[in-house]
């Protein structure tokens, strides 16, 4: 039994019964409604709080998740609603799983292109071209741009940042605006793919954009990450930092894995494009591609190890000799191990929290307060706002579950400023908040803040430039 079972019980004890409705049993203004509201305001307050907490997000929104939908239950069995509630949960979490299974197979991708060793090459690659500091600044901060409508725009920062912490030498005020600018460009580059953050992907899965037409958000994309880089770029010196000579041999099959995924890609898309299949069915089977070669790469491995080690002992290569003791087998579990469980089962809380709320009747209120009685066009532009104080993920949930009736160009539009509005602020999206941490006291909020009138600037920019070149969809 839970620790938190006998609260539960002893709540619904105090908690009268709703009102007998033919119906959904109505609880906006009930006290489980009020208790659920004020309990997921809280677990999203230690979610804020992770960074000085050193609780991880997941914890809260877990919590709160069960401790709603067990609430739930309560006030739908003392109507004799049971199944409803049952079929509203189940709704929720296949709503979930396909998009955790989509990103898992995602995760384990990177996780094994990582492994392969293709990013440290990057790395090293940029380290030792020997480019100024402004080269540099537009190179991550392009490449950023580039890698995450395909990687995600969290494993892209990171890599970025590496580049720039390895080449700084200890230059704060480098490391910030080359910080602020790879945070801008990754969440800018994931916001014109369905497979660049998830907020696009829920959108794309919800049938709400097909695949083609988020790439109309391509150019207010640009817009958003190169106004503020521009402005940004004048106050960064030409000087040519030291060259680390570094160079980062591929592991075998790095290459293939990467053709891999492009095809796991293009399977998901043909899946939802022609079949009209939730894309998830092509990325499992894409990660069964992944599998296949793992096993070839396993089976294969010694007779490359002999091969390799014949022809070093050839060259008197005694450094790549040695480093053959090292080879460990590919396993794809092991990449599989290595997703960002965390960030997964945040999504779950959020997914079952908002999921809760919803059933009980919030988001209609909430739906009727920003879109019915308003202009969507500003309700949009404040959803992105409001994503740069709270995570982007339950931002765009509450807004699909709300569904509106809202035209495509008003879809691309709140895809848009959720992607890009986490930039606002370095707490606004998971690139900023891990920065923070990789580059910390060079990197920080207030570096972050002192720059918004600039990335503000691209925020509307981008806004703009959507609003006139994509007038068509509205």
């Amino acid at each position: 039994m839970s620790a938190l079972t006998p609260v539960i019980l002893l709540l619904s004890l105090f908690i009268p019964p709703a009102h007998a409705s033919s119906g959904p049993v109505l609880l906006t203004s009930s006290s489980i409604g009020l208790f659920c509201v004020g309990l997921f305001v809280l677990a999203y307050a230690l979610v804020m709080a992770e960074e000085y907490l050193q609780l991880r997000k997941s914890k809260p929104v877990l919590v709160a998740a069960g401790v709603i939908w067990i609430l739930i239950g309560i006030a739908y069995a003392q109507q004799g609603m049971s199944p409803a509630a049952e079929q509203a949960f189940r709704h929720t979490l296949l709503e979930y799983a396909e998009l955790m299974l989509f990103l898992l197979v995602a995760m384990t991708y990177i996780n094994a292109m990582e492994d392969r060793r293709l990013f440290d090459a990057l790395r090293a690659w940029l380290v030792r071209s020997g480019f100024h500091l402004r080269t540099l600044f537009w190179l991550t901060g392009g490449l950023a741009f580039c890698i995450s409508p395909v990687a995600d725009n969290l494993t892209t920062a990171l890599l970025m940042c590496a580049v720039v912490l390895k080449v700084a030498n200890g230059d704060r005020r480098f490391v910030n605006l080359a910080c602020i600018n790879i945070v801008i460009a990754a969440n800018a580059g994931g916001a014109f793919s369905p497979f660049g953050d998830i907020t696009t992907l829920m959108v794309w899965q919800a049938g709400k954009v097909q695949f083609g037409q988020f790439f109309t958000l391509l150019i207010p994309s640009l817009l958003n990450f190169l106004v503020p880089a521009i402005l940004m770029s004048l106050m960064v010196p030409r000087h040519v930092p030291e060259a680390d000579n570094e160079v980062v041999d591929l592991k075998r099959g790095a290459r293939r894995i990467v053709a891999l995924f492009l095809l796991t890609i293009i399977t998901a898309v043909l899946c939802h494009s022609f079949l009209h299949l939730p894309p998830v069915l092509g990325m499992m089977l894409g990660l069964g591609y992944l599998q296949f070669f793992g096993f070839y790469l396993r089976k294969s491995l010694p007779r490359s190890l002999a091969r390799k080690r014949a022809l070093y002992e050839r060259n008197g290569d005694e450094v790549r000799l040695r480093s053959l003791g090292s080879v460990v087998p590919f396993d794809v579990f092991n990449k599989v191990a290595k997703a960002e469980w965390d960030t997964l089962l945040f999504f779950y809380g959020v997914v079952m929290c908002v999921g809760g709320l919803g059933f009980m009747g919030y988001l209609e209120l909430v739906s009727h307060w920003l879109y019915d009685a308003g202009d969507p066009t500003m309700a949009n532009i404040f959803i992105g706002v409001l994503s740069s104080v709270i995570d982007n993920i339950p931002v765009m949930f509450a807004v699909l579950s709300m569904n509106p009736d809202m035209a495509l160009g008003q879809w691309l539009l709140v895809t848009l400023t959720a992607g890009v509005g986490g930039s606002l602020l370095s707490i606004g999206s998971a690139a900023g908040v891990a920065l923070m941490g990789q580059a910390h006291g060079m990197y920080t909020f207030f570096g972050h803040l002192k720059w918004l009138p600039a990335i503000l600037l691209g925020y509307l920019v981008s806004i703009g430039a959507h609003l006139w070149l994509n007038s068509a969809q509205f």
